[in-house]
């Protein structure tokens, strides 16, 4: 529950003012942060990041082990310009908001950000970084197309204009890199010049076999690099650097400024860039760390042998479910994923139409986990109004989401034979989505990489039924299959005719 107390002093939270914070019931780091040690260098410090793998990191260190695998964030986006400006003006300090679904809550100040340093201000400081022995990890929330891979044909794309841009350039003549790729192999290959051991990569990112991916691109950078090397490095990542895979989940929406106002009026603290989360929390590793790690599994991660199960069931069961209450929510007038799940024609989507006719049977058998239970509780965890995860957010980068979540779920039921009405329903919705108009004529930002071309697509309904689903790198030849484009037509014409709501009565009635 809101504390509700009113400060006449603020605190402007840093590491020398966050010992006058005294809040009962707000969790404060309990180590020297002067005795912090940079071992973790993360790519992509975004709210995910702040809220789960740092978090992690911060509990480790109350625990009582030493703060030597704190994070150096790198940003390299003009976006983490600001981050950049939040976080140094606190030495990384921020706090981190847990809300429950009954309105409870769980509050801290986070202290494992040690060190944050945005890239395009000084390059070489990025790469002196990632060079030092201390680093012995390297983690990515780079998003799903920060990998630079066709979801169709699982190959890297070398001709985006940054990748590109690095290939060309000549590191040991004075140019600097730009991309994710850049740095991590640049600096791989220094620490091979130096004799220092490599660092292990660890992606943190929504795609199936998040490290296996990194390293299959990491690795094809690396060998288009090796064309202008005097000593190529691409075969020494592969047989030296680790990249293990992981499944993370929770659910974290977008600072508000309510957010803010909240850390204010209930902690008086003056927090330039606090997070909010749900207060569910998971994270599945591959323990392959062969430089050392920190000790997870003594704060809650689960270390594996095998991540597979788990990802799939997160990947095809949450991933997927927020596509299929997005659009169809913005469609139906809602604006946060609790009202989506709080409409019954919906919920019944979600829940049985796909999670139960679709999502499932696309899944393993999970170590330890009750499909059901999990599905349950994943409808919950959607309905926490506190959290007030909006649908625009769930609707975004879907030229990324789509077809690397939900597109190999409709594959392979329809190798299965099974039913795909479901899934054909929610690329409909998208399709109607990126139209950029709604059912009452309210219009809304496509935000999206691929906005231009996605919306150029949809403005072909009228003439082409098909014409969102030809768009071949996003759904391969999903549209000569008549399994999948009949209920795709199907679902797109009422949806253009009879609207969202006819829709999902139709599909109910059908079940």
């Amino acid at each position: 529950m809101p504390i509700c107390c009113y400060y006449v002093g603020m605190v402007t939270l840093n590491s020398a003012t966050v010992s006058q914070i005294d809040v009962p019931g707000l969790h404060l780091p309990s180590y020297p942060l002067e005795d912090r040690r940079v071992g973790i260098v993360h790519f992509g410090v975004g709210g995910f990041h702040r809220a789960h793998q740092a978090l992690y990191l911060d509990r480790l260190f109350c625990s009582g082990h030493l703060p030597q695998w704190a994070v150096c964030g790198v940003g390299l986006m003009p976006g983490d310009a600001a981050m950049r400006d939040a976080l140094n003006a606190q030495d990384g300090l921020y706090t981190l908001t847990a809300k429950a679904p009954d309105g409870s809550r769980d509050s801290r100040v986070i202290g494992s950000i040690a060190e944050f340093l945005y890239a395009p201000d000084d390059p070489a400081a990025v790469l002196e970084r990632l060079c030092d022995p201390a680093v012995r990890i390297v983690s990515l929330t780079v998003t799903e197309g920060g990998y630079n891979y066709s979801p169709t044909t699982g190959e890297f794309q070398d001709t985006t204009p940054a990748v590109a841009a690095d290939l060309a350039a000549n590191f040991d003549a004075g140019d600097t890199p730009s991309t994710m790729f850049g740095y991590v192999v640049e600096a791989l290959r220094r620490r091979r010049t130096k004799g220092v051991p490599p660092f292990t990569v660890l992606s943190c990112d929504n795609v199936r076999g998040n490290g296996n991916l990194a390293q299959r691109m990491v690795i094809a950078y690396a060998e288009r690099k090796d064309h202008q090397a005097a000593e190529p490095i691409a075969g020494w990542i592969a047989q030296h650097v680790a990249f293990p895979n992981t499944m993370v989940d929770r659910i974290t929406p977008r600072t508000s400024e309510a957010d803010r106002h909240m850390v204010r009026a209930d902690y008086g603290i003056e927090d330039a860039w606090p997070v909010v989360s749900e207060d569910f929390l998971q994270w599945v590793i591959e323990d392959n760390f062969p430089q050392g790690r920190p000790a997870f599994e003594e704060v809650g991660v689960q270390m594996v042998e095998d991540v597979e199960p788990y990802e799939l069931m997160k990947l095809r069961l949450l991933n997927c479910s927020h596509q299929a209450i997005a659009y169809l929510g913005l469609l139906l007038g809602h604006t946060y994923a609790h009202e989506a799940v709080q409409d019954s024609d919906l919920a019944y989507f979600a829940r049985y139409l796909y999670m139960d006719r679709e999502g499932t049977p696309a899944v393993p058998e999970v170590p330890g986990i009750q499909l059901d239970e999990y599905k349950e509780q994943l409808m919950s965890r959607f309905g926490n109004e506190h959290v007030r995860d909006t649908l625009a957010r769930l609707a975004e980068e879907s030229s990324d989401r789509i077809p690397t979540w939900l597109v190999p779920v409709i594959r392979e039921n329809l190798a299965s034979g099974r039913d795909v009405s479901g899934s054909a329903a929610i690329v409909a919705s998208w399709a109607r989505y990126a139209e950029g108009v709604g059912e009452n004529g309210e219009r809304w930002p496509v935000a999206d990489r691929l906005r231009d071309q996605v919306m150029s697509a949809a403005a072909h309904h009228g003439r082409d039924q098909l014409a969102f689903i030809r768009q071949t790198e996003l759904f391969g030849n999903l549209a000569e299959n008549p399994d999948f484009a009949e209920p795709y037509i199907s679902a797109l014409t009422t949806l253009r005719e009879r609207g969202a709501r006819a829709l999902l009565r139709d599909l109910i009635q059908a079940t």
